[in-house]
């Protein structure tokens, strides 16, 4: 196999594994300085808790992809400026963003993850890149599933139509 044989951190990327890992990384350092803002409008103990830990979480994968494309010379996206601590109540009621649109906007971006993290598996060549979004993929669905437990327990999920009647089946 030639150039493809032996240590896979010794293999060059292809064009579709930079951008993939590009653009996640991109995305996630965007995501990040949202989620620190979320912080600071968020009045649920759970949910702060819940965002503190994702923000943590976010700031290694960074590290870890932004170490990646470095690595193999690729340049990287611009970081926004992080988000300073600000206190909910200095925050005008009507510019808050409460607490269901927040839980609301991060599980849609976990989803979205989940499948930038699919993407980006299935598009690689190199093992070890597709190992670590494998890793990323798995803290997702977890931070997910907590995500979504939050959301029923406060009573913030908003199911689409439940099909709780089924019709009866026709005996022959």
């Amino acid at each position: 196999m030639g150039i493809l044989s032996g240590n896979p951190q010794n293999e060059p990327m292809h064009y579709g594994e930079i951008f993939g890992v590009w653009s996640y990384l991109s995305t996630t350092k965007g995501l990040l300085v949202a989620y620190q803002t979320f912080i600071n409008h968020t009045g649920d103990s759970d949910l702060k808790k819940f965002l503190e830990d994702i923000t943590v979480s976010m700031k290694q994968e960074i590290e870890q992809v932004e170490n990646l494309l470095k690595v193999n010379g690729v340049g990287l996206p611009p970081s926004p400026p992080e988000r300073p601590t600000a206190n909910l109540e200095s925050i005008p009621v009507g510019a808050r963003f409460n607490d269901p649109e927040i839980a609301a906007g991060v599980s849609i971006n976990i989803a979205a993850g989940l499948v930038a993290c699919s993407q980006v598996m299935g598009q690689c060549i190199r093992e070890d890149i597709a190992m670590i979004f494998g890793q990323f993929h798995m803290t997702k669905a977890q931070y997910g599933a907590r995500l979504l437990r939050i959301n029923k327990d406060k009573g913030w999920l908003v199911p689409p139509p439940l099909h709780v009647n089924a019709p009866e089946l026709v005996h022959a």
